[in-house]
């Protein structure tokens, strides 16, 4: 049986697949980005694919910092793309859902 690595969602603490989370990284260069194929270098960070995962983890103060090991708040301009991204992606998807309406 083939070992599935497994991370921590920074923001509601699941323990997923690592191919079932999306990385942050913190580059070289103290840039914050998104990254999708999960092999860009830098510090990583885990978060689910649903939106509010990433809300939460971009609204707390310094969540996001503290989990990529950064010494400075982080840049407007990433905030921005990591905003735009967040919005791209699905809201949780709610296990209760009300019954269809079936007309015959």
């Amino acid at each position: 049986m083939k070992h599935i690595p497994q991370r921590t969602c920074i923001a509601c603490r699941t323990v997923r697949a690592k191919r079932e989370l999306v990385r942050v990284v913190r580059t070289a260069d103290n840039k914050v980005e998104a990254d999708a194929t999960g092999k860009k270098s830098g510090r990583g960070a885990y978060l689910c694919r649903q939106r509010e995962c990433w809300e939460e983890a971009l609204s707390s103060r310094g969540r996001l910092e503290h989990a990529l090991k950064m010494e400075t708040p982080l840049d407007q301009q990433d905030l921005t793309r990591l905003r735009e991204f967040t919005a791209t992606l699905p809201p949780r998807a709610h296990e209760t859902t009300a019954p269809q309406n079936k007309t015959e």
